[in-house]
């Protein structure tokens, strides 16, 4: 006669070796989907102020002095990337800056909105320490990387998320966003700020998000938007799609002009489709 079992096997939802196998990935996008939601609703969040820009502009401060030390060092290769971000510095600063005016208007008007960034280094680490500087909260939607990306120090700890899934990260920053500021970057910004575009000249946003595009002199360098107009691949009106600025002065008056007109007509975060209905009762 067989003796009752002592041990039992795992429940399908407690099983790591399943929950990590390709047959599980559903549950994966599924979880990644909704922690996100229960997360912002547990700590109050109305609403984001979502910035892009690269993980690789360091403050300025720190970027001289990086130069100064290759110079005497005569460490040319490394002093030539180091003039480069040297130059791009000044967004680090600015970038602070910017969160910091955002998250202390936010607090004072109590309209609910709080920085969010990717989580990582450089123009991500400035928008959550500008919002560490004024005494805020701040949300950090990292993602898991080979190279770059790390939870910067200022996220607010129960709102530092880890994605695996780039979609779903995307998601949750177009879908909790009252507003997007793009500053300098490379392939990962350029992605994240044409996603936004994209979205918004289709239609596919059911509630203004007003979006700045930060440093048009480099925008200008890298990408010419002017072809696009020329070559018959855009509208004349898709360029008004986000708005040009170059000071932090000139930003925060155009963000918080525009969302003192939108944002506290809109739904919480997570209560709705996108469409801008309204929450439920319960």
């Amino acid at each position: 006669m067989l003796e009752p079992r002592e041990t039992y096997p795992p429940k399908a939802y407690e099983n790591l070796d399943f929950l990590h196998s390709p047959q599980a990935r559903e549950i994966r996008i599924l979880a990644e989907f909704t922690e996100p939601r229960v997360r912002f609703r547990t700590a109050g969040v109305e609403g984001t102020i979502v910035f892009f820009g690269s993980a690789r502009t360091p403050p300025l401060a720190e970027a001289t002095e990086n130069v100064r030390r290759l110079e005497a060092l005569g460490e040319s290769k490394e002093l030539k990337k180091a003039q480069a971000l040297l130059k791009v510095a000044p967004y680090y600063d600015m970038a602070r800056e910017l969160s910091k005016r955002l998250s202390t208007w936010s607090t004072q008007g109590k309209h609910g909105l709080i920085m969010c960034s990717g989580g990582g280094p450089g123009i991500m680490g400035a928008t959550n320490q500008g919002a560490y500087d004024a005494g805020t909260p701040s949300i950090g939607l990292n993602i898991s990387l080979p190279f770059e990306q790390h939870p910067n120090p200022w996220i607010t700890p129960e709102l530092s998320l880890q994605f695996h899934y780039f979609f779903l990260r995307k998601y949750w920053f177009v879908h909790s966003a009252r507003a997007i500021v793009v500053f300098p970057g490379g392939f990962g910004t350029m992605d994240e700020m044409f996603e936004v575009l994209t979205l918004t000249q289709t239609g596919k946003l059911g509630r203004p998000r007003p979006i700045v595009v930060f440093g048009k002199e480099f925008w200008n360098r890298v990408l010419n938007l002017d072809a696009f107009l020329e070559s018959g691949m855009i509208d004349e009106d898709d360029l008004k799609l986000w708005h040009w600025s170059d000071s932090v002065d000139d930003a925060f008056a155009y963000l918080t002009g525009e969302l003192e007109n939108t944002h506290l007509r809109q739904p919480r975060v997570g209560y709705d489709d996108g469409d801008g209905s309204t929450p439920p009762s319960a």
